[in-house]
C-alpha cells in the first residue's frame, strides 16, 4: 500500500476514534435521566430488597461525588484534619453514604422521574431540573440536580435540591451539629458514622 494511502487511512482512522470518544459525552440532563433510569429500573426488578440495595451502591458509585459531597459535609473541620484522617473519614463516610442512599431509594418500587431542563451554572457546575411523577400515594416532586461538568466526559451528581431543600447542606448541618457539640472533635463524629454503619 503506498505511503500516501496508509497515511490518509491512518488519519481517518484517528478522527473516527476522535469523534467516536465524543459521542459518548452526555448533556447533563442526559445524564442524570440515564442515572435515574438505572434506579428506576434496579427498583423495578423483582428483587430482594438486598440484590435492590446493591445495585443501587453500585450506580451511586459511579455517578455520585461521594468523595466531594463527603469533604463539603465537613467543612472547615476538614481544613484541621490530617491526611491519615481525612482517609478515615472517607473510608466509613462512604459506607454511609451508600446506605443512606440505597435505602431510601429502595422504599420507592417504581419512581418516575422525568428530567425537565438544565441551566450551567458556572465552568464547573450545571444545575438539572426535575421531577418526580406523582403516584396514588406519593405528591408530584421537584428534584434538582447539582451536577459537576468540569469534565464533560465525566460528569457527577454532587447535591439533590428536594422541593428547594438541599440534601448536601442538611448533611453538612448534621455533622457540624455533631462536632461542635464534642468541642471539634471529629472523631465524635467519625464513632457516630461508624455506629450507623455497624448496625446495618
Amino acid at each position: 500500500m503506498p505511503v500516501k494511502k496508509i497515511i490518509k487511512t491512518l488519519l481517518i482512522t484517528i478522527f473516527s476514534l476522535f469523534f467516536t470518544v465524543n459521542s459518548f459525552s452526555l448533556e447533563p440532563k442526559d445524564f442524570v435521566q440515564q442515572t435515574v433510569d438505572s434506579a428506576a429500573k434496579a427498583l423495578g426488578q423483582n428483587l430482594s430488597k438486598d440484590l435492590k440495595v446493591s445495585k443501587l451502591k453500585v450506580i451511586a458509585l459511579k455517578n455520585v461525588d461521594i468523595k466531594g459531597i463527603g469533604f463539603y459535609s465537613l467543612g472547615k473541620y476538614r481544613k484541621n484534619i490530617s491526611d491519615k484522617k481525612k482517609d478515615e473519614f472517607l473510608e466509613i463516610f462512604t459506607k454511609y453514604f451508600l446506605i443512606t442512599f440505597s435505602s431510601r431509594l429502595a422504599q420507592y418500587s417504581d419512581p418516575k422521574i422525568i428530567v425537565n431542563s438544565q441551566k450551567k451554572l458556572n465552568d464547573k457546575y450545571t444545575m438539572v431540573f426535575s421531577t418526580l411523577i406523582a403516584t396514588d400515594d406519593k405528591p408530584e416532586i421537584k428534584i434538582n440536580w447539582r451536577v459537576i461538568t468540569k469534565d464533560p466526559d465525566y460528569p457527577l451528581i454532587i447535591d439533590l435540591i428536594i422541593e428547594g431543600v438541599s440534601l448536601a447542606k442538611v448533611q453538612k448541618q448534621e455533622f457540624y451539629s455533631i462536632i461542635e457539640s464534642n468541642d471539634g472533635d471529629i472523631n465524635a463524629l467519625l464513632k457516630n458514622l461508624k455506629i450507623f454503619v455497624e448496625k446495618e
